[in-house]
């Protein structure tokens, strides 16, 4: 038997923890304050929103894994990567995996829909940054069904996202969890020369 070397890569910057962990936060800080704390609701939706904006920045010019350009793949690769995970053992990879990058881009599109339908009914009674625009003269009923429907879609989807997480830390022996947290992932070779 090989020995095996266990070596920690850091691969999430601090900002990009420090996003997660507050996206988190303040979406289900606005998701379970719907409807009893509509000023609060409404400012942690607002946080959701900037972060979302602070986090397609960041996919442009941060850190190299927090880079679009280093997991957006097409929906064909994502597919076979969830295939083979579901089938056999899948290989890993330093960032996000295909998978993984696939729910960044549906969790941050739902969250756009829901921050920008619920700024939107926000306008229509006067308040906020698209007050007295042509965005106030929208249907109410409609954008409330959209920011409902949304928000509960973003909420299924960070399920699915977490039992995805738990589920690929399983199968690829590695913590992802813990990994969003330190920043670091560790990885397991054989040693020089074997």
């Amino acid at each position: 038997m090989s020995p095996q070397i266990t070596k920690e890569l850091v691969v999430w910057d601090p900002l990009i923890r420090i996003f997660h962990w507050s996206l988190t936060f303040f979406f289900f800080l606005a998701y379970l304050l719907e409807g009893d704390w509509p000023a609060l609701h409404s400012h942690a939706g607002y946080t959701v929103a900037l972060l979302i904006i602070f986090r397609m920045v960041w996919g442009m010019i941060g850190s190299m894994h927090a880079r679009f350009s280093d997991f957006i793949t097409t929906p064909s690769i994502a597919l076979t990567y969830f295939k083979r995970l579901l089938t056999s053992k899948n290989e890993t990879y330093i960032g996000h995996n295909p998978a993984g990058a696939a729910m960044i881009l549906a969790l941050m599109t739902c969250l756009l829909i829901t921050a920008f339908s619920g700024i939107s009914l926000f306008a229509m009674e006067g308040s906020g940054p698209l007050a007295n625009t042509i965005v106030a003269s929208w249907s109410g009923y409609w954008l409330e069904e959209v920011h409902d429907f949304f928000a509960n879609f973003t909420l299924f989807l960070i399920v699915l996202h977490t039992c995805g997480v738990l589920f690929t830390s399983y199968r690829s022996q590695e913590n992802l969890t813990r990994a969003m947290i330190t920043g670091r992932k560790r990885r397991v070779s054989k040693s020089p020369g074997e």
